[in-house]
């Protein structure tokens, strides 16, 4: 079964191994766009500073130098099992224990509008990847919503809070499912909250998330709310990178 499968009784086969020249760095932003992570390397002043690889390719981090503070970024993959993976792969290439993510999330509540912004506070562990890293539960707390709110609030940023549904089945999110989750609280489902959260409990690490509100599974039927080629409002926003990059110096400082 999944949910026995955390051992803390024996060791890991393979385990991050810090290199000696790793750079430290204040903060590590993740996006999960590739429109994002071209705007960056556009707008920003930033190299690469590490690599590391999955099957499908190399992924290149950077290092973003910002109001005196050095950030790392890159572009990670969806779903938990290769977004926690590629977080792990960068034990081994920068040195830092705060990571800032956010992309974006399915919406469980129609009072929030596309685009807004949501601070999960717990994650309903609908996937497998976190019960490897913490004994099994239903929800998993995320620490730092509080702070991520309190950035949000000092900036004059509007969001919601509430628990979000980390899921592994985008197609199987049923309507009896959403009426559980949404009946529980959660205002948004996604692939890798849950997991990221296990993973930083467990490694130490410190997680600030947050998420753009998408699509609204709380309708008669599914609204995309998107047209197409539509950038405002959605993940591909530029403006929530500069949210996150403003995170990160708040929680650097």
């Amino acid at each position: 079964m999944i949910t026995v499968a955390f051992d803390n009784q024996s060791p890991a086969i393979i385990n991050p191994q810090m290199k000696e020249n790793a750079p430290q760095v204040d903060a590590c932003i993740l996006t999960f766009s590739h429109v994002i992570e071209k705007f960056v390397l556009e707008n920003y002043d930033c190299r690469q500073i590490a690599s590391f690889c999955f099957a499908t390719e190399s992924t290149p981090i950077y290092c973003i130098n910002y109001k005196g503070k050095k950030f790392a970024f890159y572009k990670t993959f969806m779903g938990a099992p290769a977004c926690v993976g590629t977080v792990e792969d960068t034990l081994s290439e920068i040195k830092t224990d705060k990571y800032v993510v956010f992309g974006a999330a399915g919406c469980l509540k129609k009072e929030i509008a596309r685009g807004e912004i949501m601070i999960p506070t717990q994650a309903y562990r609908d996937e497998g990847t976190s019960y490897h890293y913490a004994p099994a539960s239903d929800y998993i707390t995320l620490r730092n919503a509080d702070i991520v709110a309190a950035f949000m609030e000092e900036n004059g940023i509007p969001y919601a809070k509430g628990k979000t549904w980390t899921t592994d089945a985008i197609y199987r999110e049923t309507v009896n499912n959403f009426e559980k989750h949404k009946a529980d609280g959660c205002i948004s489902v996604e692939m890798e909250c849950a997991a990221l959260q296990a993973m930083c409990d467990f490694r130490g690490l410190n997680l600030y998330m947050f998420f753009t509100g998408d699509d609204l599974l709380d309708a008669p039927k599914w609204d995309a709310r998107q047209k197409e080629g539509q950038l405002k409002d959605t993940q591909y926003n530029a403006g929530h990178f500069d949210i996150a990059l403003e995170l990160a110096r708040y929680v650097a400082e």
